[in-house]
């Protein structure tokens, strides 16, 4: 499990289990089919009181769907560095440096969201955080936050472990080349749950993604499946580093 290390301006140390790509994908999937189920609410509501034949109507559709432009930083700023689907995973937004998180932190983070997860599909900040070793994306990295746990989870698949027989046979020796923190993240991202995305199309999506940036890490060109891909290399790695368990 990776971890962080906080030090208040009080000089008090405190330590976090940093929120995995799971978590805040999953918490992102809650988030939408929230800000969705607003929009079709708004426009069965503007049907009814036949907003669309009047004049008037392109300005309530700003007002109506300027909650959902503005949704993450609003909330954010009012909930303590958490949105709905933040609340439902127990994970928030926090400043490395110890100070609180200002309303200018969370509006970089929401700056930076448009161009990393909107527009990109979260490629750029999947990327991002698979790298860096503190759970940022850019715009947490601008910001000078990042993405705690607020409850702590000790399970063996919240860990890097994972079983393997004593007479497996790891088929890409180049596992052993990742790190402790690249294993977490692809557990992580293996860990979201299919049913709580439509179809799981947003988890295999973000597989895909995982797994093609790790094969390209290690230069494999198999063209294993992702899902088999990435819990192999998980396998793999414990292996090779002597984790059996």
């Amino acid at each position: 499990m990776e971890t962080i290390q906080i030090q208040t301006t009080q000089n008090i140390e405190l330590n976090y289990d940093l929120a995995g790509v799971g978590d805040r994908l999953i918490a992102t999937v809650i988030d939408v089919a929230i800000q969705i189920g607003y929009a079709l609410a708004s426009l069965i509501l503007m049907g009814m009181l036949e907003i669309f034949n009047t004049g008037s109507s392109p300005v309530f559709m700003v007002l109506l769907y300027l909650p959902i432009f503005f949704y993450d930083v609003v909330l954010e700023s009012l909930y303590n560095g958490q949105t709905f689907g933040k609340r439902v995973r127990d994970i928030r937004v926090i400043k490395i440096d110890g100070r609180e998180a200002s309303i200018g932190s969370y509006i970089i983070r929401w700056l930076f969201r448009l161009i990393e997860i909107t527009l990109t599909g979260g490629s750029i900040a999947l990327l991002t955080m698979i790298i860096n070793g503190k759970g940022q994306r850019l715009g947490d990295m601008a910001a000078g936050t990042t993405v705690v746990r607020i409850k702590k989870h000790i399970r063996l698949e919240d860990t890097i472990l994972t079983n393997v027989d004593e007479n497996y046979l790891p088929t890409f020796q180049e596992a052993v080349h990742l790190s402790d923190k690249n294993i977490e993240t692809i557990k992580e991202v293996l860990r979201a749950k299919p049913e709580e995305d439509r179809h799981g199309i947003v988890k295999m999506e973000f597989v895909n993604k995982t797994a093609g940036i790790i094969k390209k890490k290690l230069n494999i060109t198999d063209n294993m499946e992702s899902q088999t891909f990435l819990n192999r290399i998980i396998k793999d790695y414990n292996y090779l580093k002597g984790r059996v368990s």
